[in-house]
């Protein structure tokens, strides 16, 4: 067992290793599950399927490792479904977070492919939407399987609609994107409402000092399985780049590549930020074939924009980050990288939206002299050089600048001058009494009373006081 618990590091492009694989037919397996393998046409696992199945159907803890697009989904849903029994108790046993709600639909779906033959009760949680009502009055008819994103869950939780101490594997997808949104604090507030006594089971694209941390503090003797380097551009995925002057300039070479309809049948653009994604939606020429998806848009909104993308009334679909990982979208023939990312690790994981099972795919990135720096990490990531397209001469480079393209003025400096004895005296001014430190004596209301009208003499002696006041006046 002890040389089972190790490091592997698998190449993905090892033939022999590929060849060798078993089928799912080799795998323990459900018979309604191997049927519905074999209905969907799935024959062989990938790399990080054949590698965690065992091992997490042995109830051990587990961190896998591996580019997007090899199958991590269904790496951990096999075994946890062989190992579901069919139960009508109320609260879920199995919970898989996700960043994402485009995340959490798409697991979802996967699980009801996956499971048509087998009685398996499962729920997506994500905000976004106005259905928390409906999402508790769901949560409370009775659930196997949980899908949510961290904050959804957790407010669930605490309005005690949805209880976790039933939970007996826990799964964390894309958890290098979960602490890049922030969500290391919400993770472990949800990890206090769940029993100590579980199976963690963690994925990710990246290895990250943060997920590092994540492992050895909450989990127990983790066997890791890495499948891949993170940084290795896949086969299967050409890429090339253009030097690009501005903003302004990217859109007209945008817009040259995208003339050819055939070629770039289904691009996805990528964006560095929500400004720039609705700003390049707005002045691409393209505008009636093009949806558009950034994390400030409503839940319904990006939902439709994905749909329309994915169903080929949109040929293009602009987007920034928010689903650069974990979104299987099919026979997509470019991603343009409009913006270099800031990440280089985010490259990889862009460009892991095309050349899907095995197909061609084409990767373009435009990068100005700023984002020369980024570009340059991004290829020492690879060990690769992308190949530099020479700037078509139809294309005219435009000289208009974006507010933050312009340079800002700077100022002239002054010579630095010694203040004089007057000028430095004439800085200073009497505080005014409100702002005096010098203490003023207050008399309370009761005080100013009790001096007023004074305590009498005797009971019922109140107008001889007043008369003495009067005198006294």
């Amino acid at each position: 067992m002890d040389s089972f618990r190790q490091n592997w590091c698998l190449s993905i492009h090892d033939k022999d290793k590929i060849c060798s694989m078993p089928t799912f037919e080799d795998f323990k397996l459900k018979k309604q599950l191997k049927n519905t393998l074999s209905d969907l046409g799935f024959e062989k696992p990938t790399p990080i399927q054949q590698e965690s199945y065992s091992t997490i159907l042995g109830g051990f803890d587990f961190v896998g490792i591996a580019q997007t697009g090899t199958g991590k989904t269904i790496a951990y849903l096999l075994p946890i479904l062989q190992d579901l029994k069919f139960s009508d108790q109320q609260h879920p046993r199995v919970l898989v977070l996700a960043p994402t709600r485009e995340l959490v639909i798409q697991i979802v779906e996967e699980i009801e492919k996956l499971t048509p033959n087998i009685t398996v009760r499962v729920l997506g949680l994500y905000g976004g939407t106005n259905n928390f009502n409906a999402q508790k009055q769901a949560v409370l008819q009775g659930q196997d399987i949980i899908v949510a994103t961290p904050r959804r869950l957790y407010d669930l939780a605490i309005s005690n609609a949805l209880r976790l101490k039933s939970i007996k594997k826990l799964v964390i997808d894309e958890v290098d994107i979960m602490l890049d949104f922030g969500y290391k604090t919400q993770l472990k507030n949800i990890f206090e409402h769940l029993p100590t006594k579980r199976q963690n089971i963690l994925f990710s694209a990246t290895m990250t000092d943060y997920v590092d941390e994540l492992i050895t503090d909450f989990l127990v003797n983790p066997i890791r399985k890495t499948i891949s380097i993170s940084g290795t551009p896949p086969e299967n995925i050409s890429q090339e780049c253009y030097a690009v002057p501005n903003f302004y300039s990217k859109v007209n070479l945008l817009n040259h590549l995208l003339e050819d309809k055939k070629e770039f049948h289904k691009v996805l653009v990528f964006v560095g930020t929500q400004l720039n994604a609705v700003r390049l939606f707005e002045t691409l020429d393209f505008k009636y074939e093009t949806s558009l998806i950034h994390a400030g848009k409503e839940q319904n909104y990006r939902t439709s924009s994905i749909e329309d993308f994915e169903n080929g009334t949109s040929r293009i679909l602009i987007a920034t980050d928010v689903i650069s990982r974990g979104i299987d979208m099919e026979k997509v023939s470019h991603v343009i990288s409009f913006d270099t990312p800031s990440y280089p690790e985010n490259y990889m994981h862009r460009i892991g939206r095309t050349g899907r099972a095995e197909e061609q795919g084409k990767a373009i990135l435009f990068y100005t002299e700023k984002e020369l720096e980024q570009k340059e990490a991004m290829e020492s990531l690879m060990n690769y050089t992308i190949p530099l397209k020479e700037w078509p001469e139809e294309v005219k480079k435009a000289s208009q600048l974006t507010d933050e393209e312009k340079a800002k003025p700077l100022l002239p400096e002054e010579p630095a001058r010694k203040n004089t004895i007057s000028e430095i005296n004439s800085a200073f001014h009497e505080k005014s009494a409100k702002n005096s430190k010098e203490k003023v004596e207050r008399v309370s209301y009761q005080q100013v009373l009790k001096e007023r009208f004074k305590k009498p003499i005797r009971r019922g002696d109140k107008i001889q006081n007043m008369k003495k006041k009067n005198k006294k006046k």
